[in-house]
C-alpha cells in the first residue's frame, strides 16, 4: 500500500512538473517575443518578465480566459514599438486568438512562421512600417476573420491562398505598395475589404454590388465596376509575330480539321453512351425485367386478391423466390397498372450514395411517377415492409406518400407520384422559374415544413422512424407550389446532423440510455432538428450547404460573433424590405437546431410553434399596412 502510495505522489509530481515546465515555456516564449517587439526598451510595471506569470500578474496588453490560465489576447497598440515581430517566440502560445499590433514603428517583414498561429481569428498590423511581400503561409491561419494591414509599406501581390480561409470576414489593405491582380474572393462572405491606394491593375473581381468604389480608388491599373474604368479588349496578337507561311497556315488548318473531327466523334460516342445510361426500359419489353445498365432486377407477374393491389415479383436472380410489389392507398392506385410501369421508359434522374431515382413517364402521358432503387440498406425485407405500411398510414398533406413499394433482399422500390416543379434546392441556387421568392414565401415554406416534421415526428416516435435524410433537395413543391417532404423514413444518413462530437451523458427523452438502440434513436430524430435547421439558414441566407453544413454554420456564427448579423441574410431579402427583426428570430431557431449537442436541440413542435408566430407576427404587419 506504501508502495502504492509513493507511486501516485511520484506521478502527481511529475504531471505537476510537466505542466508547469510547459507554462514556463509559454512565458519564456512571450517575453522573448516581447524583448523584440521592443528593441529591448521594456518599462518598469509593464510585467513581460520570467518572475511573474501573464495572467495572474497582469502584464500590459495581456487578456487571458476567464479561469486565467491561458493567454487569448494580445493588444499592444500605440505604445512606440520599434523592434520585429518574432512570430516563432509568439505562435509557441498555442491558446492565441487576438493579436494587435496597431499605431507602432515595427520595420520588419511578416515573418511565414506567423502562419503557425493556428487559432488566431483577429490579426490588426495596420499603422507601422512593415515592408516587403505578404507571406503565403497567410492562408494557414483557417480561423481567421478579420485582417488589417492598411497603412505600411507591404509590396508584391495579395497572396491567392489568402482564398482558402473560407471564414474572412474583412480585409484591410489599403495604403501600401501591392501590386498585381486581384484575387478572386468570395464577396458574398467578405463583407469589408478596401485595397485603396495600391499598385494593384487589372480587372476587379464581381463584388456582388456590396462595396463602392472607394474601397479600389487610387489604383491606376485597376478597372471594371464599382470604379468607372472598362477594362480594355484582350490584347490582340503582337504586331511584330512574324508571318506564317502558306505551307504552315495549310498545315495549321489540316491540324484544326483533324481534331475537330475527333472532337465531333468522341461527342458523338459520349451523346449515345448517356442516352443509353439515362434511359431503361422497366420490363425489358419482350422479358419483363427492370434495366439499369449493370444490373437486373425484379421480373413481374400480376397477382389478383387482397384488400390492396398485390402483384407477384420474381427476382432474376432466384426465379423459385417470390417478393411482391405492393400498391398503396393513393388516388391513383386504382389507374395504376404495374404492366404499364414495367413498359414505360424511364429516365435516370439521377444516382447517389444509396440508389438511384428514376422519371417514368406511363402510356399516353397519363401520369409521371418517380421511381426509387435502393440499394445496400441493412434493414430487413419484413422491417421494410412494416415500415412502408405504417409511413402509409401516417398521412400529412406536406409529405408525399409512397404509391407503391417493393421489397428483396437485394433491393428495395418507391414508386411516388412526379413533382414537377422541382426542389427548394433548385429554386434557392438554381431555376425559380419565375418564383417570387420573398421572405413571405420563405416564411411560409419554413412553417409548413416545420409543422409536417412535428406531426410525424409525433406520430412515428414509437416506431422509430425519423426522416433520416432531410435536406433541401428531399424538400420538393406540388402543382400548387407547396412544399411537400419527400423520402421520409427512407433510411438513416450517415453522421446526419453530427458536426461534432457529443456528450455521452445526454438525457434521452425515454430515461433509458443504458438502451443504445434507443439511443441512437433518439441522435437520429435530433439529426432531423439540425437537417431542419440547415434548411433554415439555406431560406435566410441563400448559402449552399456543404461539409455536412459545417461550412454554414460556422459562417454564420463567425458573422454574428463580428456583430455583422444584418449581413447574413441574403440579399434578395434585405433589398426586398423583409422585417430583419423577424429574420433574425428565425436565424435564432437555426442556430438552436443546428446545436453540436444533441441534447440542446429543440423538438420541432417547440420550433414550428415559434416559426407559426413568426408567420403571424408578419400577417398582421402587412395587414395593417394595407
Amino acid at each position: 500500500m506504501d508502495q502504492i502510495l509513493t507511486w501516485v505522489l511520484v506521478l502527481i509530481l511529475f504531471l505537476s512538473g510537466s505542466i508547469n515546465s510547459e507554462e514556463e515555456d509559454v512565458n519564456q516564449s512571450l517575453v522573448q517575443f516581447f524583448e523584440k517587439l521592443s528593441a529591448g526598451n521594456v518599462q518598469d510595471g509593464w510585467g513581460w518578465n520570467m518572475n511573474s506569470d501573464p495572467c495572474a500578474d497582469k502584464w500590459i496588453g495581456i487578456k487571458c480566459d476567464s479561469k486565467s490560465r491561458f493567454v487569448r489576447k494580445i493588444v499592444l497598440e500605440e505604445m512606440n514599438l520599434s523592434g520585429i515581430l518574432d512570430a516563432d517566440s509568439l505562435c509557441r502560445t498555442t491558446s492565441l486568438v487576438h493579436l494587435s499590433l496597431k499605431g507602432n514603428n515595427i520595420t520588419s517583414s511578416v515573418p511565414k512562421e506567423l502562419g503557425n498561429c493556428k487559432g488566431l481569428t483577429h490579426l490588426y498590423l495596420n499603422r507601422n512600417h512593415f515592408s516587403g511581400s505578404l507571406p503565403d503561409s497567410l492562408s494557414l491561419l483557417s480561423n481567421l476573420k478579420r485582417l488589417e494591414i492598411a497603412d505600411n509599406k507591404f509590396s508584391g501581390e495579395l497572396p491567392a491562398d489568402l482564398l482558402r480561409i473560407s471564414g474572412l470576414i474583412t480585409l484591410f489593405a489599403e495604403n501600401n505598395e501591392l501590386s498585381g491582380r486581384i484575387p478572386n474572393f468570395d464577396f458574398s462572405d467578405l463583407v469589408q475589404f478596401n485595397v485603396s491606394n495600391n499598385n494593384l491593375s487589372g480587372p476587379i473581381p464581381d463584388v456582388k454590388g456590396r462595396l463602392t468604389a472607394d474601397s479600389f480608388a487610387g489604383n491606376p491599373g485597376l478597372c471594371g465596376p464599382p470604379l468607372p474604368i472598362e477594362c480594355p479588349p484582350s490584347a490582340s496578337t503582337p504586331k511584330d509575330k512574324p508571318k506564317s507561311s502558306s505551307l504552315d497556315r495549310f498545315l495549321i488548318y489540316i491540324g484544326y480539321i483533324i481534331l475537330v473531327a475527333i472532337v465531333v466523334v468522341f461527342l458523338v460516342f459520349k451523346l449515345v453512351g448517356k442516352k443509353k445510361s439515362k434511359v431503361a426500359n422497366f420490363e425489358g419489353v419482350q422479358r419483363g425485367r427492370v434495366v439499369d445498365n449493370k444490373s437486373s432486377s425484379p421480373f413481374i407477374e400480376l397477382k389478383n386478391g387482397g384488400s390492396k393491389s398485390e402483384y407477384s415479383i420474381s427476382s432474376v436472380e432466384n426465379r423459385t423466390g417470390s417478393s411482391s410489389l405492393v400498391v398503396l392507398t393513393s388516388p391513383i392506385s386504382n389507374v395504376l397498372k404495374f404492366e404499364d410501369l414495367l413498359r414505360a421508359p424511364a429516365e435516370l434522374m439521377g444516382r447517389g450514395k444509396h440508389g438511384s431515382l428514376y422519371k417514368v413517364m406511363l402510356e399516353n402521358g397519363r401520369k409521371t411517377l418517380a421511381v426509387k432503387r435502393i440499394k445496400e440498406w441493412s434493414i430487413s425485407s419484413e422491417d421494410f415492409k412494416r415500415r412502408m405500411r405504417r409511413l402509409d398510414q401516417v398521412r400529412h398533406p406536406n409529405v408525399l406518400p409512397p404509391v407503391a413499394f417493393y421489397c428483396s433482399n437485394q433491393e428495395k422500390l418507391l414508386v411516388y407520384e412526379y413533382q414537377k416543379n422541382g426542389s427548394l434546392f433548385r429554386i434557392l441556387h438554381g431555376s425559380k422559374n419565375g418564383l417570387v421568392f420573398d421572405w413571405g414565401s420563405r416564411l411560409n415554406i419554413a412553417a409548413s415544413i416545420a409543422e409536417a416534421l412535428a406531426f410525424t415526428h409525433q406520430e412515428l416516435c414509437k416506431e422509430g422512424i425519423p426522416h433520416g435524410n432531410l435536406k433541401s433537395t428531399n424538400i420538393l413543391f406540388d402543382d400548387n407550389m407547396d412544399p411537400i417532404i419527400s423520402e421520409y423514413g427512407l433510411m438513416i444518413a450517415e453522421n446526419q446532423g453530427q458536426q461534432s462530437s457529443v456528450s455521452a451523458s445526454l438525457t434521452y427523452e425515454n430515461n433509458d440510455s443504458s438502451d443504445d438502440h434507443q439511443g441512437q434513436v433518439y441522435r437520429d430524430f435530433k439529426g432531423d432538428v439540425c437537417g431542419f435547421g440547415l434548411i433554415l439558414l439555406e431560406l435566410l441566407t441563400g448559402k449552399l450547404v456543404k461539409n455536412n453544413g459545417l461550412n454554414l454554420g460556422s459562417w454564420v456564427k463567425s458573422v454574428i460573433e463580428e456583430e455583422w448579423t444584418g449581413e447574413v441574410f441574403d440579399e434578395a431579402l434585405s433589398s426586398g424590405g423583409a422585417s430583419e427583426e423577424r429574420m433574425v428570430r428565425l436565424l435564432q431557431v437555426a442556430l438552436k437546431c443546428i446545436n453540436p449537442n444533441f441534447g440542446e436541440r429543440p423538438d420541432l413542435k417547440q420550433v414550428a410553434g415559434v416559426i407559426n408566430s413568426i408567420k403571424e407576427e408578419e400577417e398582421i404587419s402587412i395587414s395593417s399596412e394595407q
